[in-house]
């Protein structure tokens, strides 16, 4: 049996840029202390979740990679002999910008970058006007752990990123995420939210066969315009087994590490009882290309 010890942190950020990082840092050492091999964080954990407002001075969060944050997080990794699952704000040039997550190997190499595909605009979440779409495609990333199918928050509601991930060979589906309630919204309408973002996640690891971790925010974030009511993170970080049955669930309203032992030889058990990759109608599925069959 091929087992795999993950830890995701769930975390609350604050304006203060270096007590998130140290944050971090602190959750890392302590993860890596009760013995974890894969660390995830969750998105954007370098800063308060600063989409909700359309302001270029947020464009001075932004960083090459390799940068300062890789550089930090690369000396971590080798200390711990953990790999690590991070995500920055990437400046790929001025005036490129991308919402990226970096996998960092336990040596403290870069192992590979994911680069958001689906970019969100809704009201607090104005995220086209910070990154461009992603142009690395989905692709798993090789680490000494295995294949790690990363994507980012707004890519988890879409089964196309999760099956393209699982079809090019990812063991685990891996969701930095930041996503939260208006608090204006009802309490019933708040839990049709939360439960139908879990489901829907649930769902990708049944319909692959592999496991998912996601590793949510937490805590309240005013909006800094004052015009919003801001975004309540809803915390609830989960880590799902290859049929969807939950391992590890966080709480909704506390930072934690969550923990879970993931057995990635039972997902090639569960293929072959439930197969199916093996019923696919490929040949029929053309008009998925399409934006809408008239």
């Amino acid at each position: 049996m091929r087992t795999l010890k993950v830890t995701l942190v769930q975390q609350s950020c604050s304006a203060d840029q270096q007590e998130n990082i140290n944050n971090c840092c602190r959750q890392i050492e302590e993860a890596s202390a009760q013995g974890a091999e894969l660390i995830i964080l969750q998105e954007l954990h370098n800063t308060h979740y600063f989409c909700q407002t359309e302001k270029i001075e947020n464009f001075d969060f932004a960083e090459s990679i390799p940068g300062p944050t890789t550089d930090l997080f690369s000396r971590l990794a080798k200390k711990y002999g953990v790999a690590l699952v991070l995500s920055l704000f990437e400046k790929r040039t001025p005036g490129l910008y991308h919402n990226t997550a970096v996998v960092l190997e336990k040596d403290g190499s870069i192992a590979g970058l994911y680069r958001k595909m689906h970019i969100p605009d809704d009201p607090g979440y104005y995220e086209k006007f910070y990154f461009s779409p992603g142009d690395l495609g989905f692709n798993p990333i090789e680490t000494s752990l295995g294949k790690l199918g990363v994507l980012i928050c707004w890519d988890q509601w879409f089964p196309e990123a999760a099956r393209l991930m699982a079809l090019a060979g990812a063991e685990i589906l891996i969701y930095p995420t930041a996503i939260g309630f208006d608090p204006n919204d009802t309490e019933a309408e708040q839990k049709r939210q939360r439960d139908a973002w879990q489901t829907v996640q649930q769902g990708h690891a049944i319909a692959n066969g592999i496991p998912v971790i996601t590793a949510n925010r937490v805590g309240f974030e005013a909006d800094p315009s004052q015009t919003g009511a801001g975004i309540d993170f809803w915390g609830c970080s989960f880590i799902a087994g290859c049929q969807g049955e939950i391992l590890a669930q966080a709480t909704n309203d506390k930072e934690e590490l969550l923990t879970a032992n993931l057995d990635l030889d039972h997902s090639e058990k569960v293929r072959q009882i439930w197969p199916f990759f093996r019923d696919r109608r490929i040949e029929s599925y053309h008009d998925l290309q399409k934006r809408f069959r008239d």
